[in-house]
């Protein structure tokens, strides 16, 4: 089953302004991706940062939606050593720091995709995981 991770600007996509095209499809995607979780035909990787960024949204009902989608993770990465290393390097390399440390999670986690809308992230590459926008994991993974 591949693991999958979603960083904080993924999970928020629905709440954003939908008369935009892309981010309709990209919200479409997402919600699709999350019926997968649920389905159990994907398996969804949390950490500190999502809980953390997550935390930090002024919007109450959406903290308590993302929050309750939370429970479908099969895991959840805490801060270590490993993954501050890995984000140091990937932070020297362009990426921001919380996105850096999703980064970081999602290779400790072995995830086969992180998944973003963030278009700085995805031009972010890495052998060890895929970045990719929610549409493409969608079209690239076909079969679910």
């Amino acid at each position: 089953m591949l693991k999958v991770y979603l960083d904080n600007c993924c999970f928020n996509r629905p709440y954003d302004d939908q008369s935009h095209l892309k981010i309709e499809l990209e919200t479409r995607a997402k919600l699709r991706i999350q019926e997968l979780i649920v389905e159990g035909k994907l398996a969804l990787v949390i950490s500190y940062m999502s809980e953390y960024e997550n935390d930090d949204n002024p919007y109450l009902e959406r903290r308590m939606s993302i929050e309750a989608f939370f429970r479908y993770a099969i895991m959840n990465i805490d801060e270590s050593n490993e993954i501050l290393s890995i984000a140091k390097v990937a932070k020297s390399k362009g990426l921001k720091t919380k996105d850096a440390l999703h980064f970081a999670c999602a290779i400790a986690a072995g995830c086969d995709f992180l998944i973003t809308t963030d278009a700085k992230f995805l031009r972010y590459y890495d052998s060890r995981v895929k970045i990719v926008n929610p549409i493409h994991f969608i079209t690239d993974t076909e079969g679910f």
